[in-house]
């Protein structure tokens, strides 16, 4: 079967051949492209970069020889079959030299050819995955939705409903939240499972680098260059790309970017050819894009284009029930990663970590967990081993409240939100637990001054 549409290239001056492999590949799912010579074969892959070519050898134009040349040339992944009448061991030599992948003598068997179709391209998703892996390295799973609070219920139902779509996403939240845990989640359980994530963080990169990472270099582009490089955007084909802290992503690469999310376009810095690549973006940030942009810190065309489906990660505070959960988790995981035997909570040591305002949401918590596991000897842990209340904020006591009609009521309460989250709609319609456009109604109705 084949995976998101492979793509086939199809090369031959006998319309009967053309017809039959078209007519055989179509069905199982793989995008046909057919060239009756040399020429056409060259446009076909400079435009529609297939992941696999089926040849003629003998063209009026040419032969396979030529061909597997210019694919070496253009440093293309692509692997290429070879169809010939008049097969001898030589020949089949000279094109394996050349790069083919099979050499078969015609007629070949439809269920052959078929079965060694599908072995190139497992052979060329386990590369994509190989290079991947030197890219950005390998992670174990976590389990973005742990807890029962309504909040990260509701996310989770978000992202199921989505989670098919092999659309943009944008993840949104506090710094320390998970965006990337469910990035990956989203990756590991999606219809892009079988090829790779890899990702990028984007705030501290220098323009120059931020875009030699993502778009790859060709040898000689810039005083170090002294090999080709692919980019992310690249190693991510079939895959998906995760551009962590997007807001900070440099003005002059977002235009660049927005060409790949249209077109499935780029080039290579210090290259004049284009290449294509199919993958899905999924973006994070803990900035309020749509302000950015309205400032002109960030382009409104790539907001939108990002913004196909936003997911809004609650802070720790918003799910405080969660808490305990979360904490027996993180201690069983650092047993494991330190050879050590499990630690319990106490009663006590509960209520202190639900007391604290977590700033850091889930990272801080893991941080102080860990600190904690390697500082502590005793099996259970209490209240006084956090030491969590010096110098930090914690959860708010519900304040008195004036009499007030229910209009005044609800006046208040969104203004104290919004207040707290210094502007932020996204955030304060979270917290809220309404629909962001029902908050911007509300706002212009009850008079609201967002600044």
């Amino acid at each position: 079967m084949a995976l998101l549409k492979a793509k086939v290239l199809i090369v031959d001056d006998d319309p009967v051949m053309l017809s039959t492999l078209h007519e055989y590949l179509e069905p199982g799912g793989y995008d046909v492209v057919e060239a009756a010579d040399l020429k056409s074969a060259f446009q076909a892959l400079e435009s529609n970069s297939p992941d696999i070519a089926i040849t003629d050898f003998e063209l009026p134009d040419g032969d396979a020889l030529q061909f597997l040349k210019f694919v070496k040339n253009l440093d293309i992944a692509m692997e290429t079959i070879v169809l010939t009448g008049h097969a001898s061991i030589d020949l089949a030599v000279r094109a394996m030299k050349e790069g083919a992948a099979w050499f078969f003598t015609k007629p070949v068997e439809l269920s052959v050819l078929g079965a060694n179709l599908r072995t190139c391209l497992e052979h060329q998703q386990y590369k994509r995955k190989q290079l991947a892996r030197t890219r950005t390295g390998v992670r174990n799973e976590r389990n973005p939705f742990l807890g029962a609070s309504p909040v990260i219920r509701r996310l989770a139902e978000e992202v199921h409903k989505i989670i098919q779509t092999e659309r943009p996403i944008l993840v949104q939240g506090e710094t320390g939240t998970g965006k990337s845990v469910l990035a990956h989640w989203i990756h590991q359980h999606g219809p892009r499972s079988q090829e790779e994530m890899v990702d990028l963080n984007c705030a501290g990169l220098s323009k120059d680098l931020l875009e030699s990472e993502l778009f790859g270099y060709e040898k000689g582009a810039f005083t170090g260059a002294a090999t080709s490089k692919p980019g992310l955007v690249e190693v991510a084909h079939r895959g998906i790309l995760f551009l962590d802290e997007i807001g900070e992503m440099d003005l002059t690469v977002q235009p660049k970017l927005l060409k790949v999310l249209e077109s499935k376009r780029f080039r290579r810095l210090g290259d004049v050819r284009e290449r294509t690549s199919d993958i899905q973006v999924i973006a994070a940030t803990n900035r309020d894009l749509m302000q950015a942009a309205k400032e002109m810190k960030f382009r409104e065309d790539l907001f939108y284009r990002i913004n196909t489906f936003t997911l809004q990660i609650p802070p720790l505070r918003e799910r405080v029930e969660d808490i305990p959960l979360l904490a027996n988790s993180i201690l069983h995981t650092l047993a494991g990663d330190m050879a050590r035997e499990q630690k319990e909570l106490s009663k006590a040591a509960e209520a202190e970590l639900k007391a604290y305002y977590w700033p850091g949401n889930i990272r801080e918590l893991w941080n102080v967990l860990e600190r904690v596991v390697l500082k502590v000897e005793s099996h259970v842990l209490e209240a006084r081993d956090f030491e969590l209340s010096r110098g930090a904020p914690v959860n708010h006591q519900p304040m008195n409240i004036p009499d007030m009609t229910l209009a005044e009521l609800e006046r208040w309460r969104i203004a104290q939100v919004l207040e707290e989250e210094k502007g932020r709609v996204a955030q304060a319609a979270v917290r809220l637990g309404i629909p962001r456009s029902t908050l911007y109604q509300k706002i212009k109705v009850l008079g609201i001054d967002i600044e």
